[in-house]
């Protein structure tokens, strides 16, 4: 089982996209890359590392007798610039120089942070991303975004920095607990919603196989999720235009994220703020109600949230207008013409984002 899709920019190759089911070939596919004899730092966080650090780093030292391992405390709240500082101080210490790598080995908080640091230490260096998580392993680790939080502002801090390789070990997804693997169903869905309706509908059909992970499956869908985002980078890889896309939930989503200071997963927000965005393509026309339901409906079959506790909607508001993707003072809002079809839209306005932020706060209703 071993899928493969390369990432390009301006018709030229990046980097690989590898899923396989071990990290069996992670030193062979590190050494095509020029890696062999290079020091190597393993960036994870308590989590991941746990498990699979010292099984990487075991497969590494087959290139390089320099492998060290980096752990920091896992959670949303310690992807901060206090941790990079940590990671630059280990580096320094370690003596890395510009020919050295980092390995991001965990989830997207890791992968995030892991990336950030190899940008900015010695004005950039070679990283790779061993993404462990559903989330990461079809949304964060490709396409080159990568960044910290400041002050609870998600990603406020960051630098487009693309990595060598993303390897996938989707057998790490066995290690899961149920809760973080149906985070990502949330950006899978987003990938069908805004690119595929014929994917979305696969996603329905397939919803048995998904929730027993049957590995054919799984290795379909992260497959086809990667080349939705990695086409979608391909074209736009500094979210100058189309790109903007793929933040279709987020804008909402990553305002009620910090509002309930991140005790719901990435890819629970993501859904609350898909069906906000449906909701508000619903209202406005472009989709039918049956086709909004079906929508929300979806997240619900994929054990995601559509709805939550009476929120500040004033709060949620005010939040969304200090998100990174503000465009001269207006949102870049990714609404849906139809299921497969989403465009960007600048005039959302108050009244829509806070109707559709208060039917969150409602019972679903049979």
């Amino acid at each position: 089982m071993s899928k493969m899709l390369t990432v390009n920019y301006n018709k030229k190759p990046i980097y690989n996209i590898i899923i396989e089911n071990s990290y069996d070939r992670l030193a062979e596919e590190l050494k095509a890359l020029g890696a062999e004899n290079r020091k190597i730092c393993i960036v994870t966080d308590s989590n991941a590392g746990s498990l699979y650090s010292q099984e990487v780093a075991d497969v590494l030292k087959g290139i390089s007798d320099q492998v060290v391992i980096f752990t920091f405390e896992a959670g949303e709240e310690n992807k901060t610039l206090d941790t990079v500082r940590g990671l630059y101080e280990f580096l320094i210490m370690s003596r890395f120089d510009r020919k050295d790598i980092l390995v991001a080995l965990g989830g997207g908080v890791t992968g995030d942070l892991t990336g950030f640091a190899a940008a900015t230490y010695l004005r950039g260096i070679d990283f790779i991303q061993l993404p462990t998580t559903l989330l990461s392993q079809v949304d964060s680790s490709i396409g080159g975004k990568t960044g910290v939080d400041f002050d609870s502002y998600k990603n406020m801090v960051g630098a487009f920095h693309q990595p060598r390789l993303v390897y996938m070990n989707i057998s790490t997804l066995n290690t899961l607990n149920p809760r973080q693997y149906f985070s990502g169903m949330g950006e899978i869905l987003k990938h069908g919603l805004i690119k595929d309706e014929h994917y979305f509908e696969w996603l329905i059909e397939n919803m048995v196989e998904i929730y027993e992970k049957d590995p054919e499956i799984l290795e379909e869908m992260i497959y086809r999720s990667c080349v939705i985002k990695g086409r979608v980078v391909e074209e736009d890889p500094e979210e100058k235009g189309e790109r903007a896309l793929l933040n279709f939930g987020h804008t909402i989503g990553h305002a009620i994220e910090k509002y309930m200071d991140f005790k719901l997963l990435h890819g629970e927000c993501v859904a609350l703020g898909s069906v906000a965005a449906a909701y508000i393509s619903w209202k406005r026309g472009y989709l039918k109600e049956d086709e909004f339901l079906e929508i929300r409906d979806m997240f619900v079959g994929f054990r995601l949230p559509v709805s939550m506790e009476s929120i500040s909607l004033d709060e949620i508001i005010n939040t969304v207008k200090l998100d990174k993707k503000m465009d001269r003072g207006q949102i870049r809002f990714i609404l849906l013409k139809s299921i497969g079809n989403a465009f960007i839209d600048k005039t959302v306005t108050d009244d829509e984002l806070r109707e559709a932020t208060g039917y969150l706060c409602r019972e679903i209703e049979d």
